[in-house]
């Protein structure tokens, strides 16, 4: 599938902010099941220097600084992506999730440190004890990983209501859990800390999810959100699947990766350091139209 992208984030200050430094995670990320045809990236006003590079975990930033006083920050992207993942194994197939686990620990061969760190705590995503045992009911002894996994994922999805005015970006878990109800940052958060309690990896992924409008109604432009969800490691022999536990899916060909990290921490598409500035509100308008399926002409 082939998506177009646009994703627009204001500030606006009470007060003229002087000087800005800005990290941005709003590049699509190139990967094997996603091509990033095109995208391009600017900022009103301009800043006086952009670099780009890669973080620890592969993701792409931008960083942007600006030394002329201004009351307002925009930052627009725009990009092509073509989205074609992979389907998963069947559930049978993977391992017990106890051999996973014990992989890690041991360091069996063909598991890379790159797995073996998203079963440490993050400050968002921590190993939480009692996400630990909410999570620990999908995984029986000897359930094959990915069997438990989409038992969680379900499960987050039938327990959790989704309120938009109950929790914050630094929500912790324990309240999430206790509260049962947030947005899909803390059901991605719940989910992740629940399997790092049990020692299996987990991690933060952000991007974007279609949505259609109701039957009969047009979009609304800017009317789509960022949104979150988890990517867990079955071993080294299936690799990473993406779970979205807000939606209960399997990630396949609706979802469009931005960056992944421990937690939102990481990569949170834009945050700096600002001297000035006061007050401040902040808008954000996404919209992901589908073009034409990828490899057509």
């Amino acid at each position: 599938m082939r998506y177009r992208v646009r994703h627009v984030t204001l500030y606006a200050y009470a007060k003229p902010v002087d000087l800005a430094s800005h990290m941005l995670h709003l590049t699509p990320r190139v990967l094997p099941w996603q091509a990033v045809r095109s995208a391009s990236l600017r900022a009103t006003p301009m800043p006086s220097r952009v670099t780009g590079s890669e973080d620890h975990f592969g993701n792409h930033t931008t960083l942007m600084f600006l030394d002329l006083p201004h009351k307002s920050f925009e930052v627009t992207v725009e990009a092509e992506v073509d989205v074609d993942v992979p389907p998963p194994p069947p559930a049978a197939a993977t391992p017990p999730w106890e051999q996973v686990v014990a992989g890690l620990r041991a360091g069996a061969r063909g598991v890379s440190w790159q797995a073996a760190e998203f079963t440490f705590d993050s400050p968002l995503a921590p190993a939480d004890r009692a996400a630990g045992l909410y999570a620990r009911h999908s995984f029986p002894p000897g359930r094959p990983v990915l069997a438990g996994l989409l038992d969680l994922n379900a499960r987050i999805r039938r327990d959790f209501a989704f309120r938009t005015d109950v929790t914050t970006i630094v929500t912790p878990v324990a309240r999430v859990l206790a509260q049962r109800a947030g947005v899909c940052q803390d059901f991605t958060h719940v989910m992740v800390a629940g399997l790092r309690a049990l020692g299996l990896p987990a991690r933060y992924v952000s991007g974007y999810l279609r949505t259609r409008p109701p039957p009969g109604q047009v979009a609304r432009r800017g009317a789509d959100q960022s949104h979150a969800w988890v990517g867990a490691w079955l071993g080294p022999e299936h690799g990473w699947i993406d779970l979205d536990p807000t939606n209960d899916l399997v990630v396949r060909d609706e979802h469009v990766v931005l960056a992944w990290g421990r937690d939102y921490g990481d990569i949170s598409p834009v945050r700096g350091v600002i001297l000035g500035g006061g007050e401040h509100t902040v808008k954000v308008a996404v919209d992901l139209e589908p073009v034409v399926a990828a490899g057509a002409t």
